[in-house]
């Protein structure tokens, strides 16, 4: 059941840009937390959903598109990791911003919120203020044109990147790969001999307004590689730039 909050109507002569800021999402089981999320949010414009549970999330998220979505993790039915995942990997939701507000404050538990898609990640109690400024930044990094390259299809060699059905083929052997991991192939494979530092990586692929430290590229990078061994397949030729980061080397004709 999905609860509403929307914002005041508008007065005479005044737009409804003005008065809507967007619409959110909230996926929260404690009710007197969605309520200070809901309160804080509809006063500053923005048209409030909220549901309690991860399946009442996934459903929402497909039928209200909403512009961002606040994400508890231990929530009833389905866990905000598993609904991460799953809207992540749905090219119907893949867009939508989520940040994490969870009461998980372990390194490991931000670190995993990210690598299943999570586009930034905010720990309770949280200042109101500061959450809003994080949603103001995801909303502008998900903006067209915000990303180095966001061509629907990009082939090198028999490397196949597919944005439209979230898919990675080598030699016609898909390569599953998490949604950060994704985007770092597709960052890297779109302009071929140009290195990128860890910090504009981290900028591109996580953004900058969330708990990321530089070695998660690393992380990602090798798990990368690991993940085309596995499915006995070549990784792609994406070599370490000692001291600096990471370039992909286009194949020799």
């Amino acid at each position: 059941m999905v609860d509403r909050h929307s914002a005041a109507r508008s007065r005479p002569g005044q737009s409804r840009e003005l008065v809507s800021a967007g619409r959110l999402l909230i996926v929260e089981d404690e009710p007197d937390v969605a309520e200070l999320l809901r309160y804080n949010l509809a006063k500053e414009g923005y048209e409030v959903l909220a549901v309690p549970n991860g399946a009442d999330a996934v459903k929402t998220a497909r039928d209200a598109s909403p512009d961002v979505i606040l994400l508890d993790i231990m929530i009833p039915q389905l866990n905000g990791w598993e609904v991460c995942r799953r809207l992540k990997s749905d090219a119907e939701t893949r867009a939508i911003p989520i940040i994490m507000v969870t009461g998980r404050v372990e390194e490991g538990d931000k670190i995993l919120g990210f690598e299943v898609g999570a586009d930034d990640y905010v720990t309770k109690p949280f200042s109101p203020r500061e959450l809003l400024a994080r949603i103001r930044a995801v909303v502008r990094r998900s903006r067209p044109g915000a990303a180095v390259d966001r061509r629907l299809h990009l082939r090198v060699g028999e490397l196949v990147i597919n944005r439209e059905r979230f898919e990675v083929t080598m030699k016609g052997k898909v390569v599953e790969l998490t949604p950060k991991e994704f985007d770092l192939l597709a960052t890297l494979v779109a302009t071929p001999g140009r290195v990128f530092g860890r910090e504009e990586l981290l900028d591109l692929v996580w953004g900058r307004d969330g708990f990321v430290e530089p070695r998660t590229v690393d992380v990602h990078v090798a798990r990368l590689r690991a993940k085309f061994t596995a499915v006995r397949v070549p990784a792609p030729a994406i070599d370490t730039v000692r001291g600096i980061g990471y370039r992909f080397r286009e194949p020799a004709a």
